[in-house]
């Protein structure tokens, strides 16, 4: 065997009254997008000097077509949002150059599918600048809630396997395999803004009590219940807890931001907390991945393997990593799906790893400073629900390579491979730039 925050208030007016010091914007203008094409161009040289000792042309293609997609996506936002915080953009795409960099490292054959996919997913970008406006999102709430719904049931009775994972999460449309949870999300995140919005003064007043727990009136409550529970309930059938866990942190963010009511967040913990302990006991993966996480190294041999090796890759890169296809990642299953992060740390460092966090940190910065500048509390809460996706997928996904948390199954926005989840988090940088464009233009 080889070895080796929320905003400081919760509710949407303070969204909308910024402190200066975090409000400040990043440098703008097209020129900012040159680092995420360098930095592909500088990936995909190294990598081709390590294996074949010579730069042939083929191996900068990838780098010229994102290049020009770059771009095309940059002007095309410049004319249709012109006042947008472009530099949202180009951290998404630094992380989507990291992750073409990683999977062409990982799994040569999967690099330009992967480059494909965030062509794609810019393309999708691009058409959010044809919406009417973000509040026309607004009026369809119940629809996007409705959709979501149906578009897992559909998965539940339809959905195939087709990478032998064990759960059938996926829509397969001959050579394409297209994963709706990455849909649904986006979908849950515009009705649960829409409808907070609506009802956002009502959610604060105090209703029935449970402890020092104050509920809003359960009639307003109710809706959202049963939307969130029926979305719950059918990751729970399909078995991707993964989602779920995801989508529930979300909730309590958004609740939180919407009430300013901290007892919904201490309240949502707690349940969310008994629903893993009942997993655990109802379902054998997820008590698998309880028991890998609590001893990884005592099943170092058959459950905790892949953790275990994971950690063996942070602990052999060091500060500074042993260099771009130097390390011995091949020995982590699935690493360029769940575990990129840990590829990035064996061979990457420290540094890298921390540069990689520092993106995200400075994405959901930015995503934060748009929902704090909103025009509308619709404005507020979405961005404020689309930024907490990045972040929190983010933190899970890192918590759970790093022994933190057990093992999800969700994938790290932009740098994991798979194109659903690239193309997906595409648009929804796209709703951001939208939302800074629409606050400017005030």
């Amino acid at each position: 065997m080889p070895t080796r925050g929320v905003p400081t208030s919760g509710s949407v007016e303070a969204l909308r009254t910024p402190h200066p010091r975090f409000a400040r914007p990043l440098p703008e203008g097209e020129a900012i997008l040159i680092f995420p094409v360098a930095l592909l161009a500088v990936g995909l040289v190294l990598l081709a000097l390590v294996r074949r000792q010579v730069v042939e042309w083929q191996t900068l293609t990838g780098a010229g077509l994102f290049a020009v997609a770059l771009v095309a996506a940059a002007l095309w936002v410049r004319w249709r949002l012109p006042l947008a915080d472009l530099s949202v953009l180009a951290i998404a795409a630094t992380l989507a150059a990291v992750g073409q960099i990683m999977t062409s490292r990982l799994e040569a054959s999967l690099g330009p599918r992967q480059g494909t996919w965030v062509l794609i997913g810019l393309g999708a970008m691009t058409l959010v600048g044809w919406l009417p406006s973000i509040e026309w999102l607004r009026r369809y709430r119940y629809t996007w809630g409705t959709l979501a719904i149906l578009l897992q049931v559909l998965t539940l009775v339809f959905g195939r396997d087709p990478n032998g994972s064990g759960a059938a999460l996926w829509f397969v449309l001959g050579p394409v395999s297209v994963q709706p949870m990455e849909i649904v999300k986006l979908l849950l995140v515009m009705f649960l803004a829409g409808y907070l919005e609506e009802y956002r003064e009502l959610l604060t007043m105090a209703g029935r009590r449970i402890g020092r727990v104050h509920l809003p009136p359960l009639p307003y409550l109710a809706p959202i219940l049963v939307m969130v529970g029926a979305a719950l309930l059918l990751f729970w059938l399909q078995k991707d807890l993964g989602p779920a866990l995801l989508f529930s942190t979300v909730l309590l963010a958004m609740l939180y931001v919407a009430s300013g009511r901290a007892s919904y967040v201490v309240l949502g913990l707690g349940l969310l907390i008994l629903g893993g302990a009942l997993a655990d006991r109802v379902f054998s993966h997820v008590h698998t991945r309880v028991i890998s996480w609590l001893d990884p190294w005592s099943n170092r041999e058959t459950i905790g393997y892949q953790l275990v090796q994971a950690l063996y890759a942070f602990a052999s890169g060091g500060v500074f990593g042993a260099g771009l296809d130097m390390g011995s990642p091949r020995y982590i299953p699935a690493v360029h799906t769940d575990f990129v992060i840990a590829a990035i740390g064996e061979e990457l460092g420290l540094a890298g790893t921390l540069a990689v966090i520092g993106l995200f940190v400075l994405l959901v910065q930015r995503g934060f400073v748009i929902a704090l500048n909103a025009r509308s509390g619709f404005s507020a809460l979405l961005a404020s629900g689309l930024t907490s996706v990045l972040g929190l997928q983010a933190i899970i996904i890192l918590a759970g390579t790093l022994e933190l948390i057990p093992l999800t199954g969700i994938t790290l926005p932009f740098v994991s491979y798979g194109g659903s989840s690239v193309v997906a988090n595409f648009v929804l940088i796209g709703l951001l730039l939208r939302i800074s464009h629409e606050h400017a233009n005030a």
